[in-house]
């Protein structure tokens, strides 16, 4: 049993001596069997939030009412939740009511998916009632139960289950995917702030293009921010992304250049999107027309930046059938051999040139130091004060 289980077996132990159960459960459990890294261990118990509490002295309520109570053991923080069932779901989002129970198996019963359905002892037994470990075997993402009546409970799972697609190269189920083309429509009932977090884990997907493919294929793109007129882009950017290690930012950038939407902006900000964020998509494209017109020089990379250089050439050799890895590291090699990396390392500033003008300050001097920049990229000067005076007097 891996480390970060094992030191959450004291946990279990505990709860277990007051007389409740307790078993590790979902992302962990699927991830260990996976054979992939594991962040946090959750642990569902029979011990309701209040037994919790008093089964262990320090304790943080998080989320008590939907019965998830923060053990804080030995320096860590441990979420334990109660066996619960979910009465009718309102707006195809959250449960009306939740009910804490005693049974492993009703509670197990309520989840999205057969692989996240799984429970496991303290000694690494497994509990498995809707056979989720032959859907991990078979690489098949299948709901508990009938897929219809887990999307009508929170829509979100069919982002949910095509996010899997990306990251684990698993397959819907038939009946599941099914579910997914009929049900789509009622992907609008859910908070974009949602879509948004579901939809950037499914970018950093090592999978993400079959994953927008489905997007494209199941019409789930009709109810995402902005997508609605872009199923024919979305399909090519698949072909575009494939294989070519993109990150969600790249992807991002590649999608709108497809789009050719004049409102980048508008666009993005429909997704709740950080300013920063948007801010860093808007300067790649920009920079993705100028790679259009022309190869880098050290005035275009130094202008750039190196970060957004890289993203950019990353983007154009995507859409161009190029490989990346030579010109990125062509890239970072001129880069470095720039004589400045930012106005910050310019030998002079805007008092010097006063004082060599004997002028008062204006939009000249911005001016005079942005040309004195260029000619020190450009290799026109050295950035030397003293030659530069030279140099700039001339």
């Amino acid at each position: 049993m891996l480390v970060k289980f094992k030191k959450a077996v004291p946990i279990i132990e505990k709860i277990e001596k007051a007389g409740f159960e307790a078993y590790f459960v979902g992302g962990s459990v699927r991830d260990y069997l996976l054979n992939k890294p594991i962040e946090d261990v959750d642990i569902a118990t029979s011990a309701f939030p209040d037994e919790v509490k008093q089964i262990f002295p320090k304790t943080i309520d998080v989320g008590i009412e939907h019965g998830t109570v923060i053990v804080v053991y030995e320096g860590e923080n441990y979420e334990i939740t109660t066996f619960r069932t979910e009465d009718q779901y309102v707006d195809f989002r959250r449960p009306k009511e939740v009910t804490f129970i005693r049974s492993l198996k009703e509670d197990l019963q309520r989840r999205d998916f057969t692989m996240n359905a799984i429970a496991m002892t303290k000694d690494g037994e497994l509990i498995d009632p809707f056979d989720g470990q032959q859907d991990i075997k078979n690489q098949i993402i299948r709901t508990v139960g009938e897929p219809e009546e887990r999307f009508k409970e929170d829509a979100l799972r069919m982002m949910r289950g095509v996010r899997f697609v990306s990251q684990l190269s698993f397959y819907l189920e038939k009946n599941t995917y099914s579910a997914i083309e009929r049900l789509a429509p009622l992907l609008q009932h859910i908070s974009v702030e949602r879509i948004y977090m579901e939809f950037m884990k499914l970018l950093k997907g090592k999978n993400c293009s079959k994953a927008l493919d489905l997007i494209a294929e199941s019409n789930l793109y009709e109810f995402l921010p902005g997508f609605s007129e872009y199923r024919e882009q979305l399909k090519k950017a698949t072909t575009y992304i494939s294989n070519r290690n993109l990150n969600e930012v790249e992807v991002w950038a590649l999608l709108l250049i497809l789009f050719q939407n004049e409102s980048i902006e508008e666009l993005l900000r429909k997704w709740k999107m950080p300013v920063k964020l948007i801010r860093k998509i808007k300067q790649i494209i920009q920079a993705y027309k100028n790679r259009q017109n022309e190869s880098w020089s050290n005035e275009s990379i130094y202008l750039t930046g190196l970060d957004i250089a890289i993203h950019t050439e990353k983007v154009f050799c995507a859409i161009n059938n190029k490989e990346a890895d030579t010109s990125v590291k062509k890239i970072r090699q001129t880069f470095v051999g720039l004589p400045i990396k930012n106005r910050d390392e310019l030998a002079v500033n805007g008092n010097d040139l006063m004082k060599w003008s004997d002028k008062r300050g204006g939009p000249w001097v911005r001016e005079a130091l942005e040309k004195i920049e260029l000619a020190v990229i450009r290799g026109e000067v050295m950035n030397d004060k003293e030659q530069i005076k030279e140099w700039y007097s001339t």
